[in-house]
């Protein structure tokens, strides 16, 4: 069965490459959001240093949404979905396979390339690290969450413009702890409640995400 798994995530991996939706445009996206947002806020650099953790992570987000939309959808459309449902693998652990896949070529450049960005928003030198920690810790569930409206979606037309409706209310208590625990960091005050919780919500969406989305895809099948 890991042998399973692991050949799952190798072929999301590459498809994702080879479709060109792969590292690049999340992280063109990502750059663009905060690129962007100093021309909207205005040379204050006071300021966009106050909310610079919050554009980090509202620009992981929406990041984080690019191909979600095709996490199940590639997959019913060739037949490979079908497939997945004939394997003796346990579908809620096929589904864990395929959102590590995603997040691999989402989630976790995005942490990687988080710190250089924040020199763009003021962000002092030693708050780097805490931005690309949280990130770490919080992508995960970001891209769990999704694949959740990714499952819901998946017959229907046009899924992809429904999947931000479904999924970003789910995302906001891990935005909400993830820019709590960065702000904490940087300026030095009491981290660890906010970090609990932030990991909670990980484990939490680790358990409970699968499940949901296998469900939702069994459900489609029907």
């Amino acid at each position: 069965m890991t042998r399973t798994l692991l050949a799952l995530i190798r072929r999301d991996f590459r498809l994702a490459i080879r479709s060109g939706g792969g590292f690049g445009l999340p992280l063109v996206f990502f750059l663009s959001v905060v690129v962007m947002t100093p021309f909207a806020a205005g040379p204050d650099l006071p300021l966009l240093a106050r909310i610079g953790p919050a554009i980090l992570w509202i620009g992981a987000l929406l990041a984080t949404l690019i191909g979600l939309d095709r996490l199940f959808a590639a997959d019913a459309e060739d037949g490979s979905l079908d497939l997945l449902f004939g394997t003796p693998a346990p579908l809620p652990l096929l589904v864990l396979a395929k959102c590590a896949a995603h997040w691999i070529v989402t989630g976790l450049p995005l942490a990687a390339i988080a710190p250089l960005l924040g020199l763009m928003l003021n962000l002092p030198p030693e708050a780097l690290g805490a931005v690309a920690l949280t990130l770490l810790l919080g992508t995960p569930a970001l891209t769990l969450l999704g694949a959740i409206g990714a499952a819901l979606t998946v017959g229907l037309r046009r899924g992809g413009l429904l999947l931000p409706v479904l999924v970003l209310p789910m995302t906001v208590p891990v935005l909400i702890f993830g820019v709590s625990a960065t702000n904490a960091l940087i300026l030095g005050t009491e981290a660890g409640p906010a970090l609990s919780m932030l990991g909670a919500l990980g484990l939490a969406s680790l358990v409970l995400a699968p499940l949901a989305a296998a469900a939702a895809l069994r459900a489609s099948q029907s």
